[in-house]
């Protein structure tokens, strides 16, 4: 079988791929033909033809790391020799204060709307909250049963 190299890069060049993605067609009774080819419009010819095609791309399997990222999900895989950054870096402080605060006031939110305290309470805590008072919803709750501020109906 004839060396179709030349005919491998001006296909390659006419279907904007790279070489190794260029197929040509074993078969010995058109081997001729495709060697017979030496110009760009020869090539042409023989890529509608069928003679020469391009090969599919190829692309990274991403099974392995969904399976990684599932068990990263899961807290697993996420030791201290897996990191890279600090603390503060991983979880930025304020994003930290923004879901926290965020928590404490949807916290707030659900003990006003159900009654549980009135409104002046509700503005106490939230002011409390805002100052950085509480820890987590867990302390809100804690403080607010300890204080006795719950409605008693």
């Amino acid at each position: 079988m004839p060396d179709f190299t030349t005919q491998r890069r001006l296909a390659a060049s006419e279907m904007n791929v790279g070489e190794s993605r260029v197929w040509i067609n074993p078969d010995p009774d058109e081997a001729g033909d495709i060697a017979d080819a030496i110009t760009r419009a020869d090539i042409r010819n023989q890529i509608e033809a069928g003679n020469i095609k391009s090969k599919p791309k190829k692309g990274n399997s991403r099974a392995r790391f969904r399976a990684r990222q599932a068990k990263r999900n899961y807290g697993h895989r996420k030791g201290p020799g897996h990191r890279k950054g600090a603390k503060g870096a991983r979880t930025p402080s304020k994003e930290q204060w923004i879901s926290k605060i965020r928590a404490l006031r949807r916290r707030l939110q659900e003990l006003k709307g159900g009654g549980m305290i009135d409104r002046h309470t509700y503005r106490m805590l939230y002011r409390k909250a805002s100052g950085g008072e509480y820890r987590s919803t867990a302390h809100l709750n804690a403080y607010v049963k300890a204080k006795g501020l719950m409605r008693s109906e």
